[in-house]
């Protein structure tokens, strides 16, 4: 499959794009250390399968290191935290990246990571710092919203829903797809979303409200958003027919990016009224064989030239506040004002009682 069907973060492991390393020595290769040592010259960053850069900025960081990286891509992001966790003090690499806020506190809890300030943390806000001990490093953020098929909506003469509650109306009914939580990232972030949105209390209510309007559930992002939506160019290879999809809000630029021809406008949208922020975090693996190029890369992912090169690689918001969007994202792309966010302590005591509740009520 092509990487133009692609359409936001999750495509590029969907598609399965291949790991870069930087140019530089074998894996394995030796360098004298500070002191006489024999110092490893690999870095491995262990990431999920979303994890792209390109190969100038990773030679870049050879050229500033001596330190090539190799990177070993380990499922979605669920899967890869919980293959961390099982080979704690022993990890398959010196850093991992693709911890989101929805799943830090497992990660944190089991002690996979040890601390590092990273060098250049001042140019991040302290909004996205939400580990005090520096055991992780946010790197990334971006956005959880429905997607609506324009074209769907304007043939329809049906203006596109804008807010949650609006997708519980009679006007939507059977438009809407999502993913299932216990299986998939946005899936959860979509149902954190909610229940931020309607409380401890409200959020099963809103869930029976969209299950008696007619919510698709599915397992993955890829077999909603190429398959079962209607606005994709995977959705329309497929012939799918719901015009409403749980995606990301860096959406639509990437359709426009990989659009064949390129449209002059993104032939989708986002209701920014349903919207969860995710951000994602990197951190210095406990067990680490390598913890001097560990640091070293985790500096880097947070520096400018890393922060710019993103956006077109994994279809994400830099959260360094030097960083700047590309023209791309700023002219398709839309800013989410007011998404819902959850403190990562109420996430840690809350998601796993939330997603037996969910599947509950919603798959039976």
């Amino acid at each position: 499959m092509s990487i133009k069907k692609s359409a936001a973060v999750a495509l590029v492991a969907a598609l399965g794009v291949t790991g870069l390393a930087a140019c530089g020595a074998e894996d394995g290769e030796k360098a004298a250390g500070p002191s006489g040592a024999p110092a490893p010259k690999t870095v491995t960053l262990v990431s999920h399968d979303s994890f792209n850069a390109s190969k100038e900025v990773l030679a870049a960081f050879t050229q500033q290191t001596g330190f090539t990286v190799k990177v070993l891509k380990s499922g979605d992001a669920g899967e890869a935290v919980n293959k961390e966790i099982l080979t704690k003090g022993a990890p398959q690499g010196d850093v991992f990246f693709g911890v989101d806020n929805t799943l830090l506190s497992r990660a944190l809890d089991n002690g996979i990571f040890v601390p590092y300030e990273a060098k250049g943390l001042d140019r991040v806000p302290a909004a996205y710092q939400l580990d005090k001990e520096h055991r992780v490093t946010p790197i990334d953020s971006g956005d959880i919203c429905v997607n609506y098929d324009k074209k769907y909506f304007a043939d329809k003469k049906l203006a596109p829903p804008v807010t949650f509650d609006d997708l519980a109306k009679p006007a939507y009914k059977d438009l809407l797809v999502v993913e299932n939580p216990e299986r998939s990232s946005p899936g959860l972030g979509f149902l954190l979303g909610t229940a931020a949105k309607y409380g401890d209390d409200g959020w099963q209510d809103y869930w029976s409200k969209l299950k008696a309007n007619g919510v698709k559930t599915v397992d993955s992002w890829e077999l909603a958003y190429n398959q079962e939506f209607s606005g994709s160019a995977g959705g329309k290879k497929a012939k799918g027919d719901r015009p409403l999809v749980v995606s990301y809000a860096s959406s639509p630029p990437v359709e426009v990016l990989y659009g064949e021809p390129q449209p002059k406008e993104a032939p989708t949208g986002v209701s920014t009224g349903t919207c969860f922020r995710q951000t994602e975090f990197a951190g210095l693996l406990n067990g680490a064989k390598n913890p001097e190029g560990g640091k070293a890369l985790i500096d880097f992912l947070i520096s400018k030239k890393f922060q710019e090169d993103m956006p077109l690689q994994m279809f994400v918001n830099p959260v360094a506040k030097d960083a700047a969007l590309p023209e791309l994202f700023t002219k398709h792309g839309v800013v989410v004002g007011k998404p819902e966010t959850m403190a990562p302590e109420k996430i840690a005591e809350k998601r796993d009682p939330w997603i037996q509740q969910w599947s509950s009520l919603v798959l039976k």
